[in-house]
């Protein structure tokens, strides 16, 4: 299932949605139709995070509560509907230089260490970090003039993860979704990066969930980033270095990751601090982050002064 979190109307009550086509499903009405109960919740689900948190037969009973007809009254169209992020995170964890690539150009370009990370590098982003697709990433000029990107998979976990062995790590797993890794990169403080890439907007999530029972290899998903229309990113997540199971195992041995968490995996090359000249986003620009069978995030780039 395509999960999305959607208002409708002028209402801002976030919904629950399933995402077919260019059509979104309401949760709600549809399960008010049929009169059925989602298991671990004893009823709808309202949001996202409510499904993530139950059970994990809750995804099998929406699974098969979708196979019946969808009464018009559930059925939305898309470009009638806004999209919001899909969950707030309880914490972001990022993985830094996890692609080949990405290693070479940040040492050409940004100074880190150019021979390849033993250990999967890792750096938190704040909740507050979270913008929405079509929601604004803020480009405040008395702290940046380095401003860039990097499309990355999201992996939202699903059941409480401490000490996981890889073999059990995609377990653990809810489903798929995307983070543009927004980084100030003169704002990095003494080669620490959670300032440069914590600030408010600069973790645009979404535009939705990609259950992980429909996605049969994470790890053979097409990635690629846009900004106004040109490409400047374009990998495939065979490519990681690190894979989702060694990061999982790497993090919840001394930190617990807990429903609703959020993994970001690392970036493929083509961030704008590697070109020459280097390329940075500006105010009015419109970046366009696209995960195979997830979708296209976009965010414009607004001034924030």
């Amino acid at each position: 299932m395509l999960l999305v979190s959607y208002t409708r109307d002028g209402d801002e009550a976030r919904r629950l949605g399933v995402q077919r086509d260019d059509t979104v499903i309401d949760i709600a009405t549809l399960t008010a139709e049929y009169g059925a109960v989602v298991p671990g919740l004893g009823a709808a689900p309202a949001t996202v995070l409510d499904l993530v948190h139950a059970a994990p037969e809750a995804v099998a009973a929406l699974t098969e509560l979708l196979t019946r007809p969808v009464p018009e009254a559930a059925r939305h169209p898309l470009a009638e509907v806004t999209l919001k992020a899909p969950l707030r995170p309880g914490k972001i964890v990022g993985v830094g230089l996890n692609y080949t690539e990405h290693v070479a150009e940040s040492a050409r370009t940004l100074d880190t260490d150019k021979e390849l990370p033993q250990r999967p590098v890792l750096f938190s982003k704040p909740a507050t970090a979270v913008t929405g697709p079509g929601e604004p990433i803020w480009h405040d000029g008395d702290l940046t003039t380095q401003l860039d990107w990097e499309c990355e998979l999201a992996v939202v976990i699903g059941r409480t993860a401490k000490r996981v062995r890889p073999e059990d790590a995609l377990d653990h797993v809810f489903g798929y979704s995307i983070v543009n890794d927004i980084s100030a990169r003169d704002q990095r403080r003494s080669e620490q990066w959670f300032y440069s890439k914590g600030q408010d907007s600069y973790a645009p999530f979404g535009p939705a969930v990609r259950t992980a029972d429909d996605v049969p290899d994470p790890h053979a998903l097409d990635l690629s980033l846009r900004v106004n229309g040109e490409v400047k990113q374009k990998g495939n997540t065979r490519h990681m270095l690190f894979r989702i199971p060694e990061l999982i195992a790497d993090i919840s041995a001394g930190m617990t990751l807990e429903p609703g968490d959020v993994i970001a995996t690392g970036s493929p090359a083509g961030v704008g601090a590697s070109f020459t000249p280097q390329q940075f986003l500006t105010p009015g620009d419109m970046v366009e982050a696209t995960v195979e069978s997830i979708g296209t995030l976009r965010n414009p780039v607004v001034d924030a002064r």
